[in-house]
């Protein structure tokens, strides 16, 4: 949920100032929220645009995945495969592992890019929220997951895909969350 921002006014600067960051980081949220505002954008779940699956699909890029089972253990996973299909759906290759075991619990999952900066403030970033819609272990779309895998990657790392999941996005935020949107993140 965003937070509500105040009309009090606020210093002059321009989007040139708050991408090379000369401005401070609370002006540069509410600079960045105020120009959503202003262009009738929403936030949260109901906006996953094409930059968004640009960022998410670029290569080379890898991120983590959290799962929990259903007693509430936790994993993360180093992964390079997830892909955005359209601005509300991400399919994952997954081989026999704790992150599959974990998601035939619970369905819910994690997915974090991470860009490191000069400071914690300076990372890019996005944490996509997932619901697990579908798992397959055969058929058509499997099938042709695999064949495009091992067409980049190898027969190898296609041996290893045992299952093809298929993601809702719920919610999408930066990896340092000051209210500003998730689209300071990337």
């Amino acid at each position: 949920m965003m937070k509500k921002v105040d009309s009090a006014p606020m210093p002059h600067f321009d989007c040139a100032d708050v991408r090379k960051g000369s401005v401070n980081r609370e002006h540069s949220a509410i600079f960045l929220m105020r120009e959503r505002e202003a262009d009738g954008q929403k936030t949260g779940a109901g906006m996953m645009t094409r930059s968004l699956m640009e960022y998410f699909n670029r290569a080379p890029r890898i991120g983590t995945i959290s799962t929990a089972a259903k007693d509430g253990r936790v994993d993360v996973a180093v992964m390079g495969s997830p892909r955005m299909t359209d601005e509300k759906t991400v399919v994952l290759g997954s081989g026999s592992n704790r992150t599959l075991e974990n998601l035939q619990q619970n369905p819910n999952a994690v997915y974090m890019i991470m860009e490191p900066g000069q400071g914690l403030m300076d990372w890019k970033g996005v944490r996509v929220y997932l619901k697990m819609k579908d798992l397959a272990t055969s058929g058509p779309a499997f099938d042709e997951y695999r064949r495009q895998l091992i067409a980049v990657i190898g027969e190898a790392a296609g041996a290893m895909i045992h299952a093809l999941v298929t993601f809702e996005v719920t919610e999408v935020r930066p990896i340092v969350d000051m209210g500003q949107g998730w689209e300071a993140g990337i």
